[in-house]
């Protein structure tokens, strides 16, 4: 099996996580706001990984050096916008309008990885990504055209979240995977309590009736382990085996998934054009791995002159 291909597998579970631990994550933060959930998670997702390096690869600390701190710190940056940015807009907009923008951002690798790293997408990578766009608009309900401030920060949160995906794609060959995790980690989680104490109140971190709610601790264990230790680990571990816009593709499913395990989990009913939105998303992930038309039409040649 193909490198790029154990590296889109291994993506593809990670967004099954992510979608997955949707229902938790909401259920969590209507005790414990939204950046004040994330500061929490990501700092014991920062601690858990510092004592596993600490435990099983000391050594990895001598390889800890100013520029593995930028590279991690810049990438926890456009992590935190994409979170703080998607926060921000929901408070003026609707949800499904929010994961509609924050969607697009499937759009946006394609063209900021041309346009950044100059990598110039396939035709299967556009054709694909036009899908999952529309798939996104179905799964979404469609949402309407008007455009307002709430909308603005979402789209700021997708550019956001493109930006990391580029940004991890460049820098997830040049340095050590776990240096890099935990500094990004870390960053998230001291903006995020940054934030929170601007935004929100954020005496709830130490507020005891609402730490003493399983489903609190529940979503932290959860979401600190698999959802951010693990799923941020396997992302700069395999990235730099794919390519920008298949990340983005592949994590378009992420609606798909929650709104599966919604139904599932939370008894949650699907709409047909929601049912349509996810095989849309999921068909334009399928075209982009076929091999390209170039490859299609070199082959079929070849095979023509073989038989004259």
């Amino acid at each position: 099996m193909k490198r790029q291909t154990i590296a889109d597998l291994s993506l593809l579970m990670v967004t099954f996580v992510w979608g997955a631990t949707f229902v938790v994550v909401q259920n969590a933060i209507s005790f414990l706001k939204p950046l004040s959930f994330n500061a929490v998670r990501f700092s014991l997702a920062g601690l858990l990984l510092l004592t596993w390096i600490a435990a099983a690869s000391r050594p990895l600390f001598g390889q800890l050096s100013w520029r593995v701190i930028g590279a991690g710190a810049w990438m926890g940056l456009w992590l935190f916008c994409g979170y703080a940015f998607q926060t921000i807009g929901l408070l003026y907009t609707t949800s499904s309008k929010a994961g509609f923008i924050t969607g697009l951002s499937v759009v946006l690798v394609p063209l900021f990885s041309f346009l950044i790293l100059k990598q110039k997408p396939s035709v299967n990578a556009v054709v694909g990504a036009a899908l999952a766009a529309f798939g996104l608009y179905w799964l979404t309900g469609g949402a309407e055209l008007s455009f307002n401030q709430g909308d603005f920060f979402v789209f700021l949160c997708a550019v956001s979240f493109a930006m990391h995906i580029i940004v991890t794609g460049r820098y997830s060959s040049q340095h050590s995977t776990m240096l890099l995790t935990m500094v990004q980690i870390f960053t998230v989680a001291a903006l995020c309590f940054l934030f929170a104490f601007w935004f929100e109140d954020a005496a709830d971190m130490w507020n005891i009736a609402v730490l003493r709610r399983p489903e609190v601790w529940e979503a932290l264990a959860v979401t600190s382990l698999l959802a951010t230790t693990a799923a941020f680990l396997i992302q700069t571990a395999v990235q730099k085996y794919t390519t920008p816009a298949h990340v983005a593709l592949i994590f378009a499913m992420e609606p798909v998934f929650a709104a599966l395990t919604a139904y599932l989990w939370a008894g949650e009913r699907l709409s047909p054009s929601a049912w349509l939105g996810g095989a849309a998303i999921l068909a334009g992930m399928m075209f982009a791995e076929l091999p390209s038309m170039r490859l299609w039409g070199r082959r079929w040649r070849e095979k023509r002159n073989i038989s004259s």
